[in-house]
């Protein structure tokens, strides 16, 4: 995966808005742009959770990384992302400053459970290290087929 991913890493940005990150993902080959979106899912969600991903300027990248696990052959992981991106509504918004007034609105909300998405977490890490093999597995896998 890091032999095909690596000279993508630095071309992709993810911190300067949806414009910025689409124009860099455009010129990405597909199979880095994948595996560079759901490797940064992955580390988020690993690190703090979906709350944390939505929260971060990685939460840019959402649809593009349940796409990408998707195509890496995690159908039921990329589900799982789906159901949490469904939280936004319709139109998922790439806005960083979107997503965290309506994960505050949340827990304003909801102060007994200001995150809404601990069962996804869950849920989650399990396929993460069950589905197709892995996730180590099975980015590996997808970067030899797409000649990394």
């Amino acid at each position: 995966m890091w032999a095909m991913l690596g000279p993508y890493c630095d071309r992709i940005n993810i911190y300067d808005g949806a414009e910025v990150f689409l124009s860099g993902w455009q010129n990405t080959p597909q199979a880095a742009a994948d595996l560079f979106a759901a490797n940064w899912c992955q580390e988020e969600v690993c690190n703090g959770g979906f709350h944390q991903f939505f929260m971060n300027s990685t939460g840019v990248l959402g649809p593009e990384a349940a796409v990408g696990f998707e195509r890496i052959g995690m159908k039921k992981t990329s589900a799982l992302i789906r159901r949490a991106l469904a939280f936004f509504g319709e139109d998922y918004p790439r806005a960083r400053d979107v997503r965290v007034r309506k994960l505050d609105e949340y827990a304003r909300a909801h102060p007994e459970s200001p995150k809404p998405f601990d069962a996804v977490d869950d849920e989650f890490y399990v396929l993460l290290r069950s589905e197709a093999n892995g996730w180590p597995n099975a980015a590996d896998s997808y970067a030899i087929r797409h000649g990394g």
